[in-house]
């Protein structure tokens, strides 16, 4: 599977993607957006994650240290954060 997996255990928000592993503590998310541009445009320095061309929803998660653009379609477990 080449897709972006996301899981929460206990405190953590796991994301995998082709040989990438992150762990982000939530206390450590600042906020959970979405974004409406093709490339996520207002964040030019953020680690993107996943297929741009194989998902519809874009999501901003900003960190204490980090912004991630996320490709995916696990918006609504994602947004479950805010």
């Amino acid at each position: 599977m080449f897709g972006l997996k996301i899981e929460i255990k206990e405190d953590t928000l796991i994301m995998k993607w082709r040989f990438t592993k992150i762990e982000i503590p939530l206390s450590e998310i600042v906020e959970v957006t979405e974004d409406d541009t093709y490339g996520g445009g207002q964040e030019k320095n953020a680690i993107r994650l996943g297929f741009p061309s194989a998902t519809t929803d874009r999501i901003v998660i900003k960190t204490t240290t980090e912004t991630y653009l996320l490709y995916t379609s696990a918006k609504k477990k994602l947004l479950a954060l805010v």
